[in-house]
């Protein structure tokens, strides 16, 4: 731990510096790889809806020692057109899910349940949902995604600046696109539950980003009249200070979502924690990300563009090269050459002293 804390002061100080802005061609990279791997799974598989959304028919018997095969096999003589998804839940559920029903195909899916395993209908929890309603569902869902950046993006640019909103929203962007590309490639059903974690990783993306967008705005504030460091190497600098920060607050965070998902929904079948808890644990991980090696990188970008910034890199530039040094952007502070030690040297004599 004490090293830890030593590492965390030496970063805040600017003594220890990790090239986070500079190296962000890299990291564009690696984003780049997961956006094009979450296309593939998009275009091939696609998002699982759940019948929330795509309307349908479920039916959940709570009798313990029930499998799958068993279950497929006595709703197979209901004529029933569409795809029968049979699932099992912790050691006591089966869920058995089809296409829209009507009321009479309803009622024989339950008949045969109730005969095959023996069961009261009442121990059969059946949901039923039109088409019409999961359109609803989803126009909802979207509405709220829109109105939620939207507002967001008003308020980082009233609060910081338009460049900062832009720079957030396209981090925000990027955690919700690998976010639902890995959750197309596990193959997990999207419901109301899964909206409800990627509005939650939107905002806790949004909150880390915003602790290092505070520092650099305080690094950055006189940066052009001061005319020491580029505008890359203070929020480099700023990102170096924040990183101890968002890495113990991301693993505290991630620690119980990861009970939940592995312990609740892996160990003891908790299904209807498994939607929210997955979406919640990549979603914080790639925020994590993002908030440090996308974010800043790329508001560097938009401010090094403009023709002040571009001025003050030039007299850094110059400046270093001036007083004989490198200007190194992984370090917001110029690495001086140390002089060269001549020897001592000779003071003159006074006259009027023998």
């Amino acid at each position: 731990m004490s090293k830890l804390s030593g590492l965390g002061g030496r970063l805040y100080s600017g003594e220890t510096s990790f090239d986070f802005i500079g190296q962000r061609r890299r990291w564009y990279s690696i984003s780049a790889i997961f956006i094009l791997a979450s296309i593939g799974a998009l275009v091939i598989q696609g998002l699982h809806l759940g019948i929330e959304f795509k309307g349908g028919s479920s039916y959940t018997v709570n009798k313990s020692g029930i499998s799958v095969e068993e279950a497929r096999a006595s709703v197979a003589g209901v004529e029933i057109e569409g795809e029968i998804i049979v699932q099992k839940i912790g050691d006591s559920k089966v869920r058995i899910q089809t296409g829209a029903l009507t009321s009479t195909q309803s009622k024989a899916v339950e008949a045969a349940l109730t005969q095959t395993f023996n069961v009261a209908i009442e121990s059969i929890d059946t949901q039923l949902v039109g088409p019409s309603w999961g359109k609803e569902i989803t126009k909802k869902a979207l509405y709220g995604l829109f109105a939620f950046l939207i507002v967001i993006m008003l308020f980082l640019a009233m609060a910081f600046e338009p460049k900062m909103a832009i720079a957030a929203i396209v981090a925000v962007v990027h955690d919700v696109f690998i976010t639902v590309g890995i959750y197309a490639l596990v193959g997990f059903d999207v419901t109301p539950a899964t909206i409800i974690g990627f509005l939650t990783i939107l905002g806790y993306s949004l909150y880390d980003t915003v602790v290092v967008f505070d520092k650099v705005r305080e690094n950055t504030k006189s940066v052009a009249a001061v005319g020491k460091y580029t505008y890359s190497q203070a929020a480099n600098l700023a990102v170096n200070q924040t990183i101890v920060r968002s890495a113990n607050t991301s693993l505290i965070a991630l620690l119980p979502v990861g009970s939940i998902l592995f312990v609740g929904a892996g160990l003891l079948g908790a299904g209807t924690l498994k939607d929210l808890s997955l979406a919640l644990f990549i979603g914080l991980a790639v925020g994590t990300y993002s908030s440090i090696f996308i974010a800043p990188p790329f508001l560097a970008s938009l401010r090094e563009k403009e023709p002040v910034m571009q001025a003050l890199a030039k007299r850094v530039a110059a400046r270093g090269s001036a007083a004989t040094g490198t200007v190194d952007s992984a370090n917001p502070r110029p690495t001086i050459q140390p002089s060269v030690n001549r020897g001592p040297r000779n003071q003159p004599k006074r006259k009027g002293r023998k």
